[in-house]
């Protein structure tokens, strides 16, 4: 057994290397106290990559640690080691989190970009949403999580069945055997743009006619008197005043909106339309929907034409087809 300490940015890492158990749990604790020694954070990490085992003197070792430090936590867990934590109930107690499968996206085709990450094609069968924050667990949990309510009420969806790292960042794994987005297709075979269309609009369709339980998803009303409220004291105050009484005057609804509906964010497969990219999921009138899809093919691109052919990869007469 090995034990190195480090500090960055206020946060204490000990990395703990082989075997934890009677023989020398112990040594572990009186090595990390005397690392710790002068230390006057909260925030404690354990590094468990190369932790090969823990036994139960091991863990009350993690258990008096934790006492002296309310912020701790213990990364990159192996499933063995994990199982052992998981089965004392040592993580009802402690945040545990797994190592998490690494992969590589360097040379692969970016089939999908949006606020949160993008969207990468690793083989035939397989895309990958990298997403831009480091510290992403929790909002890939969310979408994990609202694109199971979306397939569970109809929506036809892919569902993520892994999650791994990409460099510093996470990422969610998806099987889309030989899928294409839209916006390769349109760009591949532009006579058929409008049969694409037709999907597009039939997929929207079941979107809309989708009613959701009440708290399963976001309101987007009150996403978008967030966006109002940002506006006070930037633009003059009557038409502060009209914006907000337009976000109120919507009426509320429980229809189901994607919130970024375009054409990189549908996938065709064998012919049937796929909805991805499912963190902005939510319920409310379907003007939300219009109005972001309206600024997506038109308002960003109206003084500059190109924006579009950029961030969809279709031109500019395409999206206005669209």
């Amino acid at each position: 057994m090995t034990l190195t300490a480090k500090q960055e940015n206020g946060v204490f890492t000990l990395v703990v290397e082989g075997r934890v158990d009677t023989s020398n749990a112990a040594q572990v604790e009186q090595e990390a106290l005397e690392a710790l020694a002068g230390y006057d954070g909260k925030s404690l990490v354990v590094d468990a990559s190369r932790l090969e085992y823990i036994s139960s003197a091991g863990l009350r070792v993690m258990l008096r640690l934790r006492k002296q430090y309310d912020d701790m936590k213990i990364v990159e867990t192996s499933l063995d080691v994990y199982d052992i934590f998981e089965m004392t109930g040592f993580t009802e107690m402690i945040t545990v989190e797994k190592a998490y499968r690494r992969l590589e996206v360097e040379g692969c085709e970016v089939i999908g970009e949006g606020a949160n990450g993008l969207v990468y094609r690793t083989d035939p069968e397989t895309i990958v949403k990298v997403y831009r924050n480091p510290d992403s667990l929790a909002d890939i949990q969310h979408e994990r999580e609202v694109a199971r309510t979306a397939f569970v009420l109809g929506v036809p969806t892919a569902i993520s069945y892994d999650v791994v790292k990409v460099g510093e960042s996470y990422a969610s794994v998806f099987e889309l055997l030989n899928a294409d987005s839209m916006a390769k297709l349109v760009k591949k075979y532009p006579e058929k743009i409008d049969e694409y269309i037709r999907q597009y609009i039939d997929l929207l369709k079941i979107i809309h006619g989708t009613v959701v339980p009440k708290g399963k998803l976001p309101r987007q009303k009150d996403v978008g008197m967030k966006w109002v409220r940002r506006l006070e004291g930037e633009i003059p105050a009557d038409q502060f005043a009209k914006a907000k009484a337009l976000m109120e005057a919507l009426p509320d609804s429980d229809t189901m909106l994607h919130g970024d509906y375009h054409v990189k964010n549908i996938m065709f497969q064998n012919g049937e339309a796929l909805l991805i990219d499912m963190d902005t999921l939510g319920v409310g009138d379907p003007v939300f929907e219009f109005a972001a899809m309206y600024l997506g093919y038109q308002g960003f691109s109206e003084l500059d034409h190109t924006v579009v052919e950029r961030f969809m990869g279709i031109s500019y007469d395409q999206a206005q087809h669209i």
